[in-house]
């Protein structure tokens, strides 16, 4: 079968995003390969998606691609990148907020040392 890939893909595992729909629906899934122009995707079960437009965010490397669907077979997607700049999505606080539940959890744990006698 004749390679139709304008570039080669490197073999990754990769946690990524994929935004389904308008209202912000969106799915994990495994970033199986990767190269300039697209991706091989998994997702845990058979998902429907937009043929036109999704939006792809691979934390990793900490980009967010617009994607096409090419092809899917089950739970197994083949997106092509679009050329237009990416989405851009809500930012997450979560790094913040986990940042401050660990700084509470040492100040916590200080004051548990101090109040049986430890510290």
């Amino acid at each position: 079968m004749p390679e139709r890939r304008q570039s080669t893909r490197g073999k990754v595992i990769y946690g990524g995003v994929a935004e389904i729909g308008e209202n912000g629906a969106s799915r994990d899934c495994v970033v199986r390969n990767i190269s300039e122009k697209g991706a091989h995707l998994e997702f845990s079960n058979v998902v429907k998606l937009p043929r036109e437009q999704m939006s792809l965010k691979i934390t990793r490397k900490g980009h967010t691609f617009l994607a096409k669907v090419v092809w899917w077979r089950d739970n197994f997607v083949g997106v092509a990148f679009r050329d237009e700049a990416p989405v851009e999505l809500p930012v997450s606080d979560l790094e913040e907020r986990l940042r401050k539940s660990e700084q509470k959890k040492r100040q916590l744990q200080r004051r548990i040392k101090e109040l049986i006698g430890e510290g």
